[in-house]
């Protein structure tokens, strides 16, 4: 996600239709405090409303956890997770090296019980 200031709207806004145009999203703020933010114009916009697509983005560039954008969208975070996967994204980010290991405390935090 992109940061533009008012002055930037005068003169670079060509690169935020650029971006908007590429699917990237922006705030635009004032004194360094956000003012808006600009999300593209596409079909999960279309299909899924301005929460649910702002919520999608700010995950997808890992600026929201799951719950967060969960929140965000207005939805419980089972759906979405629904959400997630019919956009095509990625829900569970952990890379694999880590996941095995967090798989292994949970195994002996099971055996535990």
């Amino acid at each position: 996600m992109e940061a533009f200031t008012v002055r930037d709207l005068r003169e670079r806004t060509g690169e935020l239709i650029r971006g908007a145009e590429e699917g990237h999203l922006s705030v635009v703020t004032k004194h360094g405090n956000p003012v808006f933010v600009a999300v593209p114009f596409d079909e999960v916009l279309l299909e899924s409303g301005v929460r649910v697509s702002l919520a999608l983005r700010l995950f997808d560039d890992g600026t929201l956890t799951l719950s967060q954008a969960a929140k965000v969208a207005g939805v419980r975070v089972e759906a979405f997770i629904e959400r997630v996967g019919a956009a095509g994204l990625t829900v569970v980010r952990t890379p694999a090296d880590k996941l095995d290991s967090e798989l292994e405390i949970i195994a002996r935090h099971g055996r535990s019980r």
